[in-house]
């Protein structure tokens, strides 16, 4: 059994915690077994479950008097293996995307206000990029990743990221709110997005949204190289060739098309 919190509220997150688990074990138990396993009172386990069934977490065997998992544990478990198969997918679309143009791919979510990649796959060439490792958190406005993830998010969102500090990561980065906006427009309007040495000097990226089963985007592919391989010139190709692999990432995912 886990340690007991001091804290009463903590302490009451751990013991539900706890009940989740023994559930998921025992499939079902009543609240006598529920506060024997958790060393309470019988009535302190009845809350406990009553607040738990409260969020769908578990449900009442109503012929038996005993409490099981709910339907709130599977759609939380659901959002894990949807991001699980992103990865997955993903990883496959990279390795494609990357054996066509040998440049450096990721596909990157919104994730605590930043971009985050979750698969990268890298350039062959010698002179190659890792722009950011995976699970490393990159700024929203000054990549085309995260540009990409702004652009499509919701507008209450848009709206507190651009009130927030906009940091000049290099001489080129958009930090003037009215100038960013603008930009965000164009990256709806032509469905692509760029960074032009605006996180790193001397390296340019391109990317384009990723649609999930739901119609929304839920990511972003991108391509990255140096600049003097990847010019302000050829990023409109580069972005078709993207979008072309984004669909079938998009179609992987059951996006509605």
């Amino acid at each position: 059994m886990a340690e007991r919190a001091q804290d009463g509220s903590v302490q009451s997150v751990a013991r539900a915690l706890e009940i989740l688990n023994l559930l998921a074990e025992s499939k079902s138990l009543g609240v006598s077994e529920v506060s024997r396993a958790l060393g309470v009172h019988r009535s302190t386990a009845f809350r406990l479950l009553a607040t738990l069934e409260s969020y769908n977490y578990v449900e009442q065997e109503s012929h038996r008097g005993t409490y099981r998992l709910g339907y709130g544990v599977l759609r939380l478990s659901g959002q894990v293996a949807a991001r699980t198969d992103l990865a997955k997918e993903a990883q496959i679309v990279c390795d494609e995307v990357t054996g066509e143009i040998n440049e450096t791919s990721n596909v990157a979510i919104l994730d605590d206000g930043a971009a985050v990649n979750i698969v990268q796959t890298t350039s062959t060439q010698l002179v190659s990029v890792v722009q950011q490792y995976v699970g490393q958190q990159a700024p929203l406005h000054a990549t085309s990743t995260g540009k990409v993830l702004l652009a499509y998010a919701p507008a209450e969102f848009q709206r507190a990221t651009l009130a927030g500090a906009l940091e000049a990561h290099t001489p080129n980065t958009l930090t003037e709110r009215d100038e960013l906006r603008a930009h965000l427009d164009e990256v709806r309007a032509r469905g692509w997005a760029s960074a032009i040495q605006e996180w790193e000097l001397e390296m340019n990226a391109v990317a384009v949204p990723v649609i999930g089963h739901s119609g929304e985007v839920v990511a972003a592919l991108s391509l990255t190289a140096p600049s003097f391989r990847m010019s302000p010139e050829r990023l409109p190709e580069l972005a078709e060739v993207l979008r072309g692999h984004a669909e079938h990432l998009s179609a992987r995912l059951g996006s509605p098309g």
